[in-house]
């Protein structure tokens, strides 16, 4: 079994839930070969106290893993590899600079539309530039797309300069756009000042006819 728990990450800094992580990393090792068809899989047992984490989430992990197909299971010997016919071609590295109430839709709108199509590490920072750019500099490039919003309290002038080494197709600014990230990105964000313009504009009649 060693081999095997080689071969699994979890990442202590990543907000995405443990036995999503735990099931990304399995289905990752497959893809690659290094976890064989109808190979047996660890005992939940065996999980919980090699990554430290509760029974229930590693249950819940072969859990999900067998509902997406991967797995399959033997009552009273326990779960095995079903298939290997499986990719990750959607990998998002979703980056917030906090979680409230607004950003839990979008993760949540994110898990959703992509669903089991998308592999997606959620990272927050909680507006602090230097761990924003920790996160952004041991990220690797193999993600297909970096999400990421970007709010600092201080120091954070410089952000576009480590969003500027990410390859621009697979660049998505949120919420608002970065001073100094050059080339062909995209970005979804509101315009606050040309918009709030815009409605003034829009209600100049109604407004001429007001005495306050």
């Amino acid at each position: 079994m060693k081999d095997f728990f080689n071969n699994i990450e979890l990442d202590e800094l990543s907000s995405t839930p443990k036995y999503l992580q735990l099931a990304q990393s399995v289905i990752k090792a497959i893809a690659l070969g290094k976890i064989k068809h109808d190979e047996v899989m660890p005992s939940i047992n065996e999980m919980s106290f090699e990554f430290d984490i509760s029974r229930d989430t590693a249950e819940k992990s072969y859990k999900y893993l067998k509902k997406l197909g991967v797995l399959g299971s033997v009552p009273g010997k326990g779960y095995y590899v079903k298939t290997t016919n499986v990719k990750n071609d959607i990998k998002v590295f979703l980056l917030f600079n906090k979680l409230s109430s607004h950003k839990k839709i979008i993760y949540d709108s994110f898990v959703k539309t992509l669903g089991d199509n998308a592999v997606i590490d959620f990272y927050i920072y909680n507006n602090d530039f230097n761990f924003f750019k920790r996160l952004l500099t041991n990220a690797g490039r193999h993600y297909s797309h970096f999400v990421i919003i970007a709010h600092f309290l201080e120091s954070g002038e410089n952000a576009y300069e480590i969003l500027n080494t990410i390859p621009k197709e697979k660049l998505i600014l949120l919420d608002k756009l970065v001073p100094g990230v050059s080339g062909d990105f995209s970005a979804v964000y509101e315009n606050f000042e040309s918009d709030i313009y815009g409605a003034l504009e829009d209600a100049v009649g109604s407004l001429k006819n007001m005495k306050h």
